[in-house]
């Protein structure tokens, strides 16, 4: 059966800092809290593609006291409407913006591009280290896939291009 690799990427140094594994019948927002929980160090901000657009997600990014930068699934309605005297959600907030500015603008003004390093860390991991894995059993096949992960970790600082605006 197919194996799912769920990954957390710093954005500043492009390293894969939260890695679980699961079999192909977990949704991807089941998964976010035991990310979270990989790491220690304080997050600014929780980015993520419309799979995370669940409560789940939203409750375990706000534990954190992160923003969460996850676009809501089309056709969605608003949460808690703005004459609640409950405080606002992030997630109607984001879709307010989407309504008012359209999809691409929120995008920009959100910093949600910032997603597309998780994708790029996993086109890495399929392009160096190989799309199969040869364990058998699922606690051997997730430990393979950890010690491959921290292997690509180690590559990636040394081998990361240093990008700048040329004058």
């Amino acid at each position: 059966t197919w194996k799912k690799l769920h990954i957390g990427v710093d954005e500043a140094t492009g390293e894969m800092v939260a890695v679980t594994v699961t079999d192909n019948s977990v949704a991807d927002h089941e998964e976010l809290p035991r990310l979270l929980d990989q790491i220690d160090e304080p997050l600014a901000q929780v980015s993520a593609d419309g799979a995370y657009d669940k409560r789940k997600s939203y409750d375990a990014i706000a534990q954190r006291q992160a923003k969460a930068t996850i676009p809501p699934r089309r056709g969605v309605r608003i949460w808690r409407h703005a004459n609640s005297k409950h405080e606002r959600l992030i997630r109607d907030e984001n879709l307010r913006a989407i309504r008012k500015h359209g999809r691409k603008a929120w995008k920009q003004t959100s910093g949600y591009h910032r997603r597309s390093l998780a994708e790029t860390a996993m086109s890495r991991f399929k392009r160096i280290l190989g799309p199969s894995i040869s364990a058998r059993t699922f606690a051997s096949q997730t430990a393979e896939i950890k010690v491959r992960c921290k292997i690509l970790n180690t590559m990636t600082g040394p081998g990361t291009p240093d990008s700048y605006l040329a004058a």
